[in-house]
């Protein structure tokens, strides 16, 4: 099956306008008076800002024509023009800046609402999601819909809409003072600058878009990667990992040095078209001036408004390609939130009221591709306080059954109890806070040993923390290292062995005390010493607690009060143990083939210790004399 990752679509006017009303909500939100407040304070400030920057060329007018007319009110008129055109600035600048200032709360409260939301529901989403997509993608897609908000807040509300706000301004003022040509000319020069960047942006996003699919795709690449550090160097594949994350880059070179090339395309028509505007506006207004309709302060004005609308506008392609860049981003974000939640809990769900912990599944059949049915009615029930284990060939469907009860995922037919509630009526949250788990493969946080021990109950002291240690039989070793409890794990506990590993996650589920506990596999990376000192502590943990164990060593569960055998989907066996070999079938056979294949590895050991003995009786002989 092909993974879909999150990543740039081609987006259309429909969709910017669909992107940008899911964005409203966040500039607008319901029962926050403070954030309306400062938006309609930065969009005053704003037309402020404005319509000050408007005046301040027709102050700069009166100034020289006041310079070159009339000598005797040099020291008085110009003076007071100039200190208006300087007071004008500043306001202008001043507006501007207090906009910003009002409106960053808003910005920064958008941003932070959007990324939380988006982390939150990927965290909503059925495990059948993320196993679809790759981590690497999803969280570029959230970082990048982020910036997205900021960038599209900063520049389209700041930069794009008054400037549109500000030629209009300008041609009105220019078709009042010399007539509609000029403020025509300077419309229509307005309307080619911008339709000829728009277009020319448009096709030049192509390759921008590329540069994001490679870019991710590379990301991604590296991510995977490095995530899986050991296993590339268990087969001596850094040349292959090379050349993976080169044949990306080498794309998004390809497409980078396209978008470059058509940039200085963009730019020379900018200029030619800039400088036919401004040269015939000028012409007519040295014309006017030559006919004595205009004056030297009229040629001036011209030109500061010309001057004073262009220079914003030359930033208009990189602003409007980084607006369709974040309003595409902004859109994949915004299309990961809409992504629908496989599991969900019923309207008016209550918490789980949990008893004793009776677990119950009643004719469970389970399948993640309708084609292939992984649970076929699947019966058991465990008491509270009892122990049932779960054994059976690898493809069995043993974990489906772990993910069924945490509500990973929703049974296809039947139902899975809890105190005799369906799961799926009571909240998931209640369902997990009352399971305890320990997987089979244990990742860990990159964080120190302390951090991820305490996960299982963030609020605990450091002393409950030190006894799930003792108990999961790692505190002395813990004590041990160098840094003790503060000692770092590394990326997914790459720093500590499996064994450590496994016995920090019993320690976290100790920590956690549910009343369910649930072992996959919970021994499997353990020695045989370790292994029976973390059994003997586990039986002593989940003594009073319903317990369901997954096992692939029948060593492990042979105390268990019922065992069942599954094989191919189906509960084939069940029984205790000394009754599943008087049975004399599939149990039987799997302890057959074990306890050959643990008397063949005691042999091996036997043989590599009496090898060890002799290497130092050899090497104690021919040690010479002091």
């Amino acid at each position: 099956m092909r993974n879909r990752e999150p990543g740039p679509s081609r987006t259309g006017p429909r969709k910017d306008w669909r992107t940008i009303r899911t964005l409203l909500p966040y500039l607008w939100p319901p029962g926050e008076a403070g954030i309306r407040v400062r938006v309609v304070m930065a969009m005053v400030l704003l037309t402020l800002a404005k319509i000050t920057n408007v005046v301040v060329p027709i102050f700069y007018k009166h100034a020289v024509d006041a310079l070159s007319t009339n000598t005797a009110a040099v020291l008085a008129v110009p003076v007071a023009l100039l200190v208006g055109y300087g007071l004008a600035r500043i306001l202008a600048q001043t507006f501007g800046e207090l906009r910003d200032a009002v409106f960053a709360k808003v910005a920064q409260r958008a941003i932070r609402l959007a990324g939380l939301k988006a982390f939150k529901h990927l965290h909503r989403l059925s495990l059948r999601f993320h196993m679809d997509r790759k981590t690497g993608g999803v969280s570029r897609a959230i970082e990048r819909g982020t910036k997205g908000i900021e960038f599209l807040l900063s520049f389209m509300l700041f930069n794009v809409l008054p400037t549109l706000l500000e030629i209009v301004m300008v041609c009105f003022i220019l078709w009042g003072l010399y007539g509609i040509w000029f403020a025509l000319v300077t419309f229509l020069t307005m309307g080619t600058y911008i339709t000829w960047t728009l277009v020319i942006t448009e096709w030049r996003i192509k390759y921008r878009r590329i540069m994001n699919e490679t870019d991710s795709e590379a990301n991604t690449k590296a991510i995977d990667s490095l995530l899986n550090f050991e296993t590339v160097k268990y087969f001596g594949n850094e040349d292959h990992e090379a050349d993976r994350f080169d044949s990306s880059l080498r794309n998004y070179e390809a497409a980078a040095v396209k978008s470059k090339t058509t940039l200085s395309f963009l730019n020379i028509g900018q200029g030619a078209i800039i400088a036919t505007g401004v040269t015939i506006v000028m012409v007519m207004a040295g014309m006017g001036v030559v006919g004595g309709t205009m004056t030297i302060g009229d040629f001036v004005l011209v030109n500061a408004y010309l001057v004073q609308l262009f220079l914003p506008l030359n930033f208009l392609g990189f602003v409007y390609r980084e607006i369709k860049r974040s309003l595409t981003d902004m859109e994949t974000m915004f299309e990961l939130m809409q992504e629908n939640a496989e599991v969900k809990d019923i309207p008016g769900a209550k918490a789980l009221a949990l008893g004793g912990g009776e677990v119950v599944f009643e004719d469970v059949s389970f399948s993640y591709d309708s084609r292939r049915s992984v649970l076929d009615d699947v019966s058991f029930s465990v008491e509270p306080g009892k122990t049932i284990a779960i054994v059976g060939p690898s493809g069995a469907g043993k974990s489906t059954i772990s993910r069924l009860l945490f509500r990973f995922y929703d049974a296809t037919h039947g139902r899975i109890l809890i105190d005799g509630q369906d799961i799926r009526d009571v909240t998931q949250k209640s369902v997990r806070a009352a399971i305890g788990m320990v997987p089979q493969d244990t990742v860990l946080f990159n964080d120190t040993i302390y951090y991820n021990i305490a996960y299982g109950a963030p609020g605990a002291t450091p002393t409950e923390i030190e006894g799930a240690a003792k108990m999961a039989h790692i505190h002395d070793f813990i004590m041990s290292l160098p840094d003790g409890y503060s000692s770092t794990v590394g990326e997914r506990g790459l720093k500590l062995s499996g064994g450590e590993k496994q016995r920090v996650a019993i320690a976290r589920t100790i920590l956690k005390n549910p009343r369910i506990m649930l072992f996959d596999e919970a021994t499997s990376a353990l020695d045989t010493h370790t292994e029976q000192e973390i059994l003997s502590s586990l039986k002593e943990v989940s003594a009073e607690r319903t317990t369901l164990t997954i096992a692939h060593r029948l060593s492990t569960v042979i105390d268990s009060d019922e065992i069942l055998v599954l094989d191919d989907g189906r509960v084939v066996e069940r029984g205790n143990h000394v009754s599943l070999l008087v049975l004399e079938g599939t149990y039987a056979a799997m302890w057959a083939r074990q306890q050959e294949a643990l008397e063949a590895r005691v042999a091996l050991e036997r043989a590599g210790e009496l090898g060890s003995l002799q290497d130092e009786l050899d090497g104690g002989a021919t040690e010479p004399a002091e």
